[in-house]
Protein backbone atom coordinates (compact mmCIF):
# COMPACT_ATOMS: atom_id res chain seq x y z
CA UNK A 1 0.00 0.00 0.00
CA UNK A 2 1.43 3.10 -0.85
CA UNK A 3 0.62 7.07 0.25
CA UNK A 4 1.95 10.49 -0.46
CA UNK A 5 3.14 12.93 2.11
CA UNK A 6 5.82 15.68 1.77
CA UNK A 7 7.39 14.46 -1.66
CA UNK A 8 7.96 10.45 -0.12
CA UNK A 9 6.21 7.19 -0.48
CA UNK A 10 6.68 4.26 0.49
CA UNK A 11 5.42 0.59 0.14
CA UNK A 12 5.04 -2.39 2.54
CA UNK A 13 5.67 -5.83 1.77
CA UNK A 14 5.64 -8.82 4.42
CA UNK A 15 7.36 -11.95 3.29
CA UNK A 16 7.49 -15.45 5.29
CA UNK A 17 10.77 -16.92 6.29
CA UNK A 18 9.20 -19.91 4.91
CA UNK A 19 7.27 -18.94 1.94
CA UNK A 20 8.67 -20.90 -0.57
CA UNK A 21 8.23 -23.92 1.24
CA UNK A 22 5.24 -23.83 3.35
CA UNK A 23 1.89 -25.77 2.39
CA UNK A 24 -1.11 -23.06 0.84
CA UNK A 25 -4.83 -24.19 1.52
CA UNK A 26 -8.07 -22.50 -0.47
CA UNK A 27 -10.46 -20.44 1.97
CA UNK A 28 -13.47 -18.74 0.91
CA UNK A 29 -13.70 -15.41 1.51
CA UNK A 30 -16.63 -12.83 2.77
CA UNK A 31 -18.07 -12.47 -1.14
CA UNK A 32 -18.09 -16.49 -1.56
CA UNK A 33 -14.92 -16.53 -3.56
CA UNK A 34 -11.90 -18.94 -2.57
CA UNK A 35 -8.40 -17.81 -2.78
CA UNK A 36 -5.19 -19.34 -1.33
CA UNK A 37 -3.11 -18.50 1.82
CA UNK A 38 -0.69 -20.00 4.20
CA UNK A 39 -1.26 -22.85 6.22
CA UNK A 40 -0.54 -22.38 10.01
CA UNK A 41 -1.05 -24.57 13.22
CA UNK A 42 -1.43 -23.86 16.93
CA UNK A 43 2.05 -23.16 18.48
CA UNK A 44 4.11 -23.11 14.98
CA UNK A 45 6.47 -19.94 14.91
CA UNK A 46 5.16 -16.94 12.37
CA UNK A 47 8.26 -15.04 11.49
CA UNK A 48 9.59 -13.31 8.36
CA UNK A 49 10.66 -10.02 6.72
CA UNK A 50 8.63 -6.56 6.23
CA UNK A 51 10.17 -4.41 3.46
CA UNK A 52 9.84 -0.86 3.55
CA UNK A 53 10.33 0.26 -0.11
CA UNK A 54 11.08 3.94 -0.90
CA UNK A 55 9.68 5.23 -3.93
CA UNK A 56 11.75 8.31 -4.40
CA UNK A 57 15.97 7.84 -2.78
CA UNK A 58 17.19 10.14 -1.30
CA UNK A 59 14.28 11.75 0.42
CA UNK A 60 13.71 11.31 3.62
CA UNK A 61 10.62 9.97 5.10
CA UNK A 62 9.64 11.02 8.89
CA UNK A 63 7.77 8.02 11.29
CA UNK A 64 6.46 7.51 14.62
CA UNK A 65 7.59 4.12 15.02
CA UNK A 66 7.90 1.13 12.90
CA UNK A 67 5.39 -2.40 14.11
CA UNK A 68 4.02 -4.87 12.77
CA UNK A 69 1.54 -7.11 14.91
CA UNK A 70 -0.35 -10.86 14.68
CA UNK A 71 -3.99 -10.54 15.24
CA UNK A 72 -6.40 -13.42 15.65
CA UNK A 73 -10.33 -11.67 15.50
CA UNK A 74 -13.71 -12.60 15.10
CA UNK A 75 -15.82 -10.03 13.21
CA UNK A 76 -20.05 -10.68 13.26
CA UNK A 77 -21.22 -8.96 10.52
CA UNK A 78 -24.45 -7.33 12.31
CA UNK A 79 -21.75 -5.33 14.10
CA UNK A 80 -19.42 -4.66 11.92
CA UNK A 81 -17.40 -1.67 13.67
CA UNK A 82 -16.64 -4.24 16.43
CA UNK A 83 -13.75 -6.45 16.02
CA UNK A 84 -13.15 -9.11 18.84
CA UNK A 85 -9.17 -9.99 19.12
CA UNK A 86 -8.79 -13.05 20.83
CA UNK A 87 -5.07 -12.67 19.78
CA UNK A 88 -3.08 -9.35 19.57
CA UNK A 89 0.64 -9.96 19.61
CA UNK A 90 3.26 -6.45 18.75
CA UNK A 91 6.94 -6.54 17.53
CA UNK A 92 8.47 -3.20 17.46
CA UNK A 93 10.65 -2.92 14.41
CA UNK A 94 11.83 0.81 14.99
CA UNK A 95 11.47 3.45 16.87
CA UNK A 96 10.50 7.14 15.75
CA UNK A 97 12.69 8.71 13.79
CA UNK A 98 13.17 8.88 9.57
CA UNK A 99 14.18 6.58 7.02
CA UNK A 100 16.53 7.49 4.30
CA UNK A 101 16.34 4.67 2.26
CA UNK A 102 14.74 1.47 1.58
CA UNK A 103 14.74 -0.87 4.27
CA UNK A 104 14.04 -4.64 5.63
CA UNK A 105 13.36 -5.24 9.01
CA UNK A 106 13.44 -8.76 10.57
CA UNK A 107 10.15 -10.39 13.21
CA UNK A 108 10.00 -13.06 14.71
CA UNK A 109 6.34 -14.39 16.86
CA UNK A 110 7.07 -17.73 18.31
CA UNK A 111 5.30 -20.24 19.15
CA UNK A 112 1.98 -18.59 18.10
CA UNK A 113 -0.84 -19.53 19.77
CA UNK A 114 -4.11 -19.82 17.49
CA UNK A 115 -6.82 -22.03 19.19
CA UNK A 116 -9.67 -21.54 16.24
CA UNK A 117 -9.87 -22.82 12.95
CA UNK A 118 -10.24 -19.89 9.99
CA UNK A 119 -13.74 -19.86 9.13
CA UNK A 120 -15.78 -17.24 6.74
CA UNK A 121 -19.54 -17.95 7.49
CA UNK A 122 -22.84 -16.22 6.85
CA UNK A 123 -22.94 -13.96 9.77
CA UNK A 124 -19.13 -14.56 10.80
CA UNK A 125 -15.67 -14.20 10.30
CA UNK A 126 -12.53 -15.58 11.99
CA UNK A 127 -9.35 -14.59 10.51
CA UNK A 128 -5.73 -14.66 11.53
CA UNK A 129 -3.29 -12.02 9.71
CA UNK A 130 0.32 -9.79 10.25
CA UNK A 131 -0.37 -6.25 9.96
CA UNK A 132 2.60 -4.05 9.15
CA UNK A 133 1.89 -0.37 10.47
CA UNK A 134 4.64 2.86 9.30
CA UNK A 135 3.27 5.16 11.97
CA UNK A 136 2.37 8.79 10.88
CA UNK A 137 1.46 11.95 12.45
CA UNK A 138 -1.12 12.44 9.33
CA UNK A 139 -1.82 8.72 8.02
CA UNK A 140 -0.20 5.29 9.04
CA UNK A 141 0.90 3.43 6.19
CA UNK A 142 -0.44 -0.46 6.69
CA UNK A 143 -0.60 -3.44 5.22
CA UNK A 144 -2.34 -6.74 6.10
CA UNK A 145 -1.66 -10.70 5.10
CA UNK A 146 -4.27 -12.82 6.15
CA UNK A 147 -3.17 -16.37 6.59
CA UNK A 148 -5.14 -19.46 7.50
CA UNK A 149 -5.21 -21.78 10.63
CA UNK A 150 -6.26 -25.60 10.32
CA UNK A 151 -7.04 -27.34 14.07
CA UNK A 152 -6.47 -30.70 14.30
CA UNK A 153 -7.68 -33.00 16.53
CA UNK A 154 -7.23 -36.96 17.42
CA UNK A 155 -9.28 -39.97 16.86
CA UNK A 156 -12.34 -39.56 19.23
CA UNK A 157 -12.04 -42.98 21.61
CA UNK A 158 -15.59 -43.02 22.40
CA UNK A 159 -17.40 -42.98 19.02
CA UNK A 160 -20.79 -44.90 19.56
CA UNK A 161 -23.31 -45.39 16.70
CA UNK A 162 -26.41 -43.63 16.41
CA UNK A 163 -29.82 -45.70 16.29
CA UNK A 164 -32.98 -43.56 15.58
CA UNK A 165 -37.06 -44.05 15.14
CA UNK A 166 -39.05 -42.33 13.40
CA UNK A 167 -43.09 -43.09 13.28
CA UNK A 168 -46.49 -42.06 12.77
CA UNK A 169 -48.76 -43.92 14.83
CA UNK A 170 -50.29 -47.07 12.64
CA UNK A 171 -48.67 -45.45 9.52
CA UNK A 172 -45.17 -45.53 9.66
CA UNK A 173 -42.08 -46.86 11.74
CA UNK A 174 -38.62 -46.85 10.14
CA UNK A 175 -35.12 -47.45 12.08
CA UNK A 176 -32.11 -45.69 10.68
CA UNK A 177 -28.48 -46.68 11.87
CA UNK A 178 -25.49 -44.76 11.22
CA UNK A 179 -21.90 -46.75 11.89
CA UNK A 180 -20.97 -43.33 14.92
CA UNK A 181 -21.64 -39.95 15.58
CA UNK A 182 -18.26 -38.26 14.46
CA UNK A 183 -16.56 -38.39 11.56
CA UNK A 184 -13.51 -36.35 10.29
CA UNK A 185 -13.66 -34.24 7.17
CA UNK A 186 -12.77 -37.32 4.57
CA UNK A 187 -14.50 -39.46 5.83
CA UNK A 188 -17.66 -42.22 4.85
CA UNK A 189 -21.16 -42.23 6.74
CA UNK A 190 -21.93 -45.73 6.16
CA UNK A 191 -25.51 -46.72 7.61
CA UNK A 192 -29.03 -48.93 6.93
CA UNK A 193 -32.36 -47.91 7.30
CA UNK A 194 -35.42 -50.29 8.16
CA UNK A 195 -38.60 -50.37 7.28
CA UNK A 196 -40.71 -51.90 10.09
CA UNK A 197 -44.24 -50.95 9.21
CA UNK A 198 -45.16 -49.07 5.65
CA UNK A 199 -48.64 -47.42 5.09
CA UNK A 200 -48.40 -44.59 3.30
CA UNK A 201 -46.95 -44.26 -0.02
CA UNK A 202 -43.31 -42.45 0.19
CA UNK A 203 -41.81 -41.63 -3.15
CA UNK A 204 -38.91 -40.31 -2.24
CA UNK A 205 -36.51 -40.03 0.74
CA UNK A 206 -33.27 -38.61 1.26
CA UNK A 207 -30.56 -37.43 3.57
CA UNK A 208 -29.40 -33.94 4.04
CA UNK A 209 -26.10 -32.51 5.63
CA UNK A 210 -27.25 -29.04 7.29
CA UNK A 211 -25.15 -26.68 8.76
CA UNK A 212 -26.37 -24.43 11.40
CA UNK A 213 -24.35 -21.02 12.05
CA UNK A 214 -25.60 -19.48 15.32
CA UNK A 215 -23.84 -16.05 16.21
CA UNK A 216 -24.82 -13.22 18.73
CA UNK A 217 -26.06 -14.32 22.52
CA UNK A 218 -29.25 -13.63 24.84
CA UNK A 219 -31.58 -11.71 22.95
CA UNK A 220 -30.00 -11.14 19.59
CA UNK A 221 -28.97 -14.90 18.57
CA UNK A 222 -28.84 -15.57 14.71
CA UNK A 223 -29.46 -18.96 13.05
CA UNK A 224 -28.70 -19.42 9.57
CA UNK A 225 -29.06 -23.24 8.40
CA UNK A 226 -27.41 -23.88 5.17
CA UNK A 227 -27.27 -27.58 3.35
CA UNK A 228 -24.37 -28.76 2.06
CA UNK A 229 -25.65 -31.94 0.94
CA UNK A 230 -28.42 -33.89 -0.45
CA UNK A 231 -27.99 -38.02 -0.96
CA UNK A 232 -30.95 -39.43 -2.25
CA UNK A 233 -31.12 -43.16 -0.19
CA UNK A 234 -34.65 -43.99 -2.82
CA UNK A 235 -37.08 -42.84 -5.19
CA UNK A 236 -39.95 -44.81 -5.07
CA UNK A 237 -42.00 -46.92 -2.48
CA UNK A 238 -40.50 -49.46 -0.06
CA UNK A 239 -42.05 -52.11 2.01
CA UNK A 240 -41.99 -53.94 4.54
CA UNK A 241 -39.12 -55.58 6.21
CA UNK A 242 -37.18 -53.71 3.23
CA UNK A 243 -33.40 -52.39 4.64
CA UNK A 244 -31.28 -49.99 2.42
CA UNK A 245 -27.81 -48.94 2.92
CA UNK A 246 -25.88 -45.55 3.31
CA UNK A 247 -22.62 -44.52 1.67
CA UNK A 248 -22.37 -41.21 2.35
CA UNK A 249 -19.14 -39.62 1.07
CA UNK A 250 -17.74 -36.56 3.06
CA UNK A 251 -14.68 -35.45 1.18
CA UNK A 252 -16.65 -33.84 -1.85
CA UNK A 253 -18.40 -31.24 -0.03
CA UNK A 254 -16.87 -27.68 1.59
CA UNK A 255 -17.52 -28.55 5.45
CA UNK A 256 -15.43 -27.62 8.30
CA UNK A 257 -14.94 -28.83 11.69
CA UNK A 258 -17.50 -28.53 14.07
CA UNK A 259 -17.23 -25.36 16.31
CA UNK A 260 -19.04 -24.62 19.44
CA UNK A 261 -19.33 -21.76 21.63
CA UNK A 262 -16.27 -20.18 20.04
CA UNK A 263 -14.80 -17.50 22.30
CA UNK A 264 -18.37 -16.75 23.16
CA UNK A 265 -19.18 -15.62 19.83
CA UNK A 266 -20.63 -18.27 17.56
CA UNK A 267 -21.30 -22.12 16.75
CA UNK A 268 -20.99 -24.05 13.78
CA UNK A 269 -23.06 -27.60 14.19
CA UNK A 270 -23.80 -30.04 11.45
CA UNK A 271 -26.78 -32.71 11.27
CA UNK A 272 -27.82 -35.44 9.11
CA UNK A 273 -31.51 -34.96 8.12
CA UNK A 274 -33.46 -37.95 7.07
CA UNK A 275 -36.04 -36.73 4.86
CA UNK A 276 -39.46 -39.01 3.67
CA UNK A 277 -41.58 -37.17 1.21
CA UNK A 278 -45.31 -38.73 0.49
CA UNK A 279 -47.44 -38.97 -2.95
CA UNK A 280 -49.06 -35.82 -1.15
CA UNK A 281 -45.79 -33.82 -0.95
CA UNK A 282 -46.01 -34.42 2.66
CA UNK A 283 -42.41 -34.28 4.06
CA UNK A 284 -41.53 -36.16 7.36
CA UNK A 285 -38.23 -35.66 8.81
CA UNK A 286 -35.70 -36.61 12.06
CA UNK A 287 -32.45 -34.91 12.65
CA UNK A 288 -29.59 -35.82 14.03
CA UNK A 289 -26.36 -33.62 15.36
CA UNK A 290 -23.04 -35.04 14.38
CA UNK A 291 -19.53 -33.96 15.00
CA UNK A 292 -17.08 -33.23 12.16
CA UNK A 293 -13.28 -32.94 13.05
CA UNK A 294 -10.13 -32.50 11.15
CA UNK A 295 -7.73 -34.87 11.05
CA UNK A 296 -3.99 -34.60 10.37
CA UNK A 297 -2.78 -35.22 7.11
CA UNK A 298 -1.52 -38.62 6.44
CA UNK A 299 -1.66 -41.14 3.29
CA UNK A 300 -4.77 -41.62 2.14
CA UNK A 301 -6.22 -44.90 0.89
CA UNK A 302 -8.70 -45.14 -2.07
CA UNK A 303 -12.24 -43.90 -1.08
CA UNK A 304 -13.50 -47.51 -2.00
CA UNK A 305 -11.12 -49.25 0.07
CA UNK A 306 -12.14 -46.73 2.89
CA UNK A 307 -16.10 -46.90 2.47
CA UNK A 308 -15.08 -50.82 2.85
CA UNK A 309 -13.64 -50.73 5.87
CA UNK A 310 -16.25 -48.55 7.32
CA UNK A 311 -19.11 -50.94 5.95
CA UNK A 312 -16.75 -54.20 7.63
CA UNK A 313 -17.13 -52.59 10.78
CA UNK A 314 -20.45 -51.43 10.90
CA UNK A 315 -21.87 -54.53 9.56
CA UNK A 316 -19.93 -57.04 10.48
CA UNK A 317 -20.69 -59.51 7.56
CA UNK A 318 -18.93 -61.98 4.86
CA UNK A 319 -20.39 -59.41 2.20
CA UNK A 320 -18.61 -56.56 3.77
CA UNK A 321 -15.61 -59.16 3.59
CA UNK A 322 -15.97 -59.47 0.28
CA UNK A 323 -16.36 -55.50 -0.57
CA UNK A 324 -12.94 -55.17 1.17
CA UNK A 325 -11.39 -57.77 -0.79
CA UNK A 326 -12.63 -55.84 -3.96
CA UNK A 327 -11.55 -52.35 -3.08
CA UNK A 328 -7.80 -54.02 -2.58
CA UNK A 329 -8.13 -55.29 -6.12
CA UNK A 330 -9.34 -52.08 -7.24
CA UNK A 331 -6.49 -50.43 -5.56
CA UNK A 332 -3.72 -53.02 -6.43
CA UNK A 333 -5.15 -52.91 -10.03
Amino acid sequence: MSFFSFGQSAEIDVVLNDAETRKKVEHKSEDGKKDKYFLFYDGETVSGKVNVTLKNPGKRLEHQGIKIEFVGQIELYYDRGNHHEFVSLVKDLARPGEITQSQTFDFEFTHVEKPYESYTGQNVKLRYFLRATVIRRLNDVVKEMDIVVHTLSTYPELNSSIKMEVGIEDCLHIEFEYNKSKYHLKDVIVGKIYFLLVRIKIKHMEIDIIKRETTGTGPSVYHENDTIAKYEIMDGAPVRGESIPIRLFLAGYDLTPTMRDINKKFSVRYYLNLVLIDEEERRYFKQQEITLWRKGDVVRKSMSHQAAIASQRFEGSAASESALEQAAKEESG
